[in-house]
């Protein structure tokens, strides 16, 4: 006698955790609210680290934790961990988490910080770059920007009939990356630009790592996109 499996999915609830950095702030300040997610096998901690580095002290950053766990290194009682945001066998459940994530810490800030769409930067390295692009295509109205750091784009991204992206676009690459090739650069770059009239697109030397010494051009395009503003006014 034979017996047969079948698949099957059900949903539970789980937290999301999230690392919050919040400058001194005089009662004029309106500033740039950052939500930052890490790359594969990293932690908020870290990422918190390099986005305050490479933007500097004013914005306030929240820093997301990927929802899945992984131990750093070959002994499974080690007890370094790392995160990350899925895999390619369950891709589609991964952007829906993914999207209920970025939009769950905009709710969750709301009331503490009222940074309205002009006032909101999404910031990804590395594995999270992609589902970032996916997230800002499919909801307009939640980012005035997008920075991407040493990462691709989504494969639908020009799909017939794909919408305009509003979101303004900081994508960086770097000329010895082993994961994105420098040569891949100008095709990725003319797919951005398909989508999005907003566009920046900055090759830095240097492999796959957080791009800490590109904050001068990153700095100079938060600066275009999120001119300094003060309490009060309209927007």
């Amino acid at each position: 006698m034979f017996s047969s499996s079948v698949s099957g999915a059900f949903s539970i609830r789980r937290p999301a955790r999230f690392l919050l950095d919040v400058p001194e702030l005089d009662g004029h300040a309106n500033p740039v609210l950052v939500v930052a997610l890490h790359g594969y096998a990293m932690n908020p901690t870290e990422m918190l680290g390099f986005t305050r580095s490479l933007l500097g002290p004013s914005p306030v950053i929240a820093a997301l934790e990927g929802p899945n766990s992984i131990f750093l290194g070959k002994d499974p009682r080690a007890t370094r961990s790392g995160f990350h945001w899925g895999t390619r066998e369950t891709v589609d459940f991964h952007i829906d988490v993914h999207h209920q994530m970025v939009q769950g810490m905009i709710d969750q800030l709301a009331n503490q910080f009222p940074a309205t769409r002009p006032r909101r930067l999404l910031l990804g390295y590395s594995q999270s770059v992609g589902l970032n692009y996916r997230f800002v295509a499919r909801n307009p109205a939640v980012f005035q920007g997008v920075v991407a750091l040493c990462g691709g784009i989504p494969g639908n991204w020009d799909a017939d009939g794909a919408e305009p992206v509003e979101s303004a676009i900081f994508h960086l690459a770097r000329t010895e990356d082993e994961f994105f090739p420098a040569a891949e650069a100008p095709a990725v770059e003319a797919r951005l630009r398909r989508r999005a009239a907003d566009v920046t697109f900055h090759m830095e030397p240097g492999r796959h790592r957080f791009p800490l010494k590109a904050s001068a051009p990153v700095r100079a395009w938060v600066e275009r996109v999120f001119p300094p503003q003060s309490v009060g006014v309209e927007m």
